[in-house]
């Protein structure tokens, strides 16, 4: 019952992500960041096996780090995008990864911006997107609450609607979230939600 969602406001994108690992009726861990920091300005969140998620995140990760070592400069959002997109595509056809992703970032010149990507290489910038079971009832909260330009506080408030309205309906509802930001001041980690009383919403630096 896996869960990632994420939308972008005013000078920031926050992305939110359960953190079950499961694989079939067992539940092995409850603590797994699904969210990982592709670089200073850059958030990349998964939800797939996590075989094909650590994997194509990790390789991800590496190459984007790569080419700013290689070149003295990092890649933009659009670009690292369109690299995710055309590894997928590449191994759609050799050895697939089942992997679904919201990438998000912000770029000095062009502010925060949220990429939707599907395992069969769909990429669309989208201002909210959400996958997995959770997507049914984030993306109906969203839809009803979310505004362009939403600040930081009311997104907050939004994802915590979403969470609980996840928590409210699945039959096996994921117990914990991880919530991320990025802005200007780079991309890290926001809250992180137990339950919807836990009424921490002010980022850590």
């Amino acid at each position: 019952m896996e869960s990632v969602f994420g939308l972008v406001g005013n000078g920031f994108a926050v992305v939110a992500a359960d953190t079950s690992a499961v694989h079939s009726i067992l539940v092995h861990k409850s603590n797994e960041d699904k969210i990982m920091l592709l670089d200073s300005h850059k958030l990349i969140a998964t939800i797939s096996e996590s075989g094909d998620r650590v994997q194509f995140t990790e390789y991800i990760q590496k190459n984007v780090a790569l080419y700013q070592f290689r070149n003295g400069i990092p890649l933009t959002t659009p670009a690292a995008t369109n690299f995710t997109r055309g590894e997928l595509a590449a191994a759609l056809r050799k050895n697939p990864y089942f992997v679904n992703i919201l990438l998000a970032g912000y770029d000095k010149e062009t502010g925060p911006s949220l990429y939707y990507i599907d395992y069969i290489s769909t990429l669309h910038k989208v201002d909210k997107g959400a996958f997995g079971y959770g997507s049914f009832f984030s993306l109906t909260m969203m839809d009803r609450h979310y505004r362009s330009g939403m600040s930081l506080e009311k997104a907050i408030d939004l994802v915590d609607k979403c969470i609980l309205e996840i928590q409210s309906r699945l039959v096996a509802a994921p117990p914990n979230f991880v919530i991320k930001i990025v802005d200007k001041d780079g991309a890290r980690h926001c809250a992180w939600r137990e339950s919807i009383k836990d009424a921490s919403v002010v980022p850590s630096a």
